[in-house]
């Protein structure tokens, strides 16, 4: 266990660089694959906003523009937050009504846009940090 975790500290934040807007962008791909969005458009007209399907192909696009930008390191703080505001209004109009737990103990919970909000604040604030020189 002493080399655990295997990986340096900027070695691990490149991973979580990566690995937080992938989750993001499959999200996104699979509700275009599915053909889910017209669904949650409706939806989110049921809760009063506007032009449901327009607005929900938007977020997606938001989802795969920002992740994108996020792996290659362009913009990464802004691009952070786009992806922080979808999680937290994910929260607040979505899973809080369903309770915390996401999976086993629940469904639909806070508990996994909890742990993005939190992934996306260290993938931000890493990118304030200058890389080291060899």
């Amino acid at each position: 266990m002493t080399r655990y975790p295997f990986l340096s500290l900027e070695q691990a934040l490149l991973v979580l660089r990566v690995a937080t807007p992938l989750l993001f962008m499959a999200h996104a791909g699979m509700r275009i694959a599915n053909g889910t969005i017209p669904r949650f458009g409706a939806f989110l007209e049921t809760l009063g906003f506007p032009l449901g399907v327009p607005l929900v192909w938007a977020i997606s696009v938001v989802e795969l523009v920002a992740g994108a930008m996020i792996i290659l390191g362009v913009q990464v703080r802004w691009a952070a937050t786009a992806l922080f505001v979808i999680a937290a209004t994910g929260i607040a109009l979505i899973h809080a009504g369903n309770g915390w737990w996401v999976g086993e103990h629940g469904t639909g919970g806070s508990e996994y846009s909890v742990a993005l909000i939190l992934m996306l604040l260290v993938v931000a604030a890493a990118d304030r940090v200058a890389p080291k020189t060899a």
